[in-house]
């Protein structure tokens, strides 16, 4: 859908077209916008640390968890970072 504006000026067209586009274009990815460190705290906060030990059994969430040590490990171990992301999204949809 495009919405032409009343104008001679050629600049409020290529406005309004890119307002569109733009407004088209949201992402319908729920981890779209959030970090890591957001999706970890609310994980932490929803299920505490030791369900989430449970539900994602690592030692960065059942050893002596932290937030800082478990967004190193995340951050280098992809398969784990998945099942948070995963956990994170049943979540949000529960």
């Amino acid at each position: 859908m495009v919405y032409l504006l009343k104008s001679s000026d050629e600049g409020s067209y290529q406005i309004a077209n890119y307002l569109i586009l733009h407004m088209q274009q949201f992402s319908k990815d729920p981890l779209h916008g959030k970090t890591l460190e957001y999706i970890v705290t609310e994980l932490v906060n929803y299920f505490g640390w030791e369900d989430l030990g449970q539900h994602i059994p690592i030692n960065c969430f059942n050893s002596n968890p932290s937030i800082s040590s478990s967004l190193k490990f995340l951050r280098k171990k992809p398969w784990a970072r998945k099942k948070v992301e995963d956990l994170y999204i049943r979540m949000i949809e529960a």
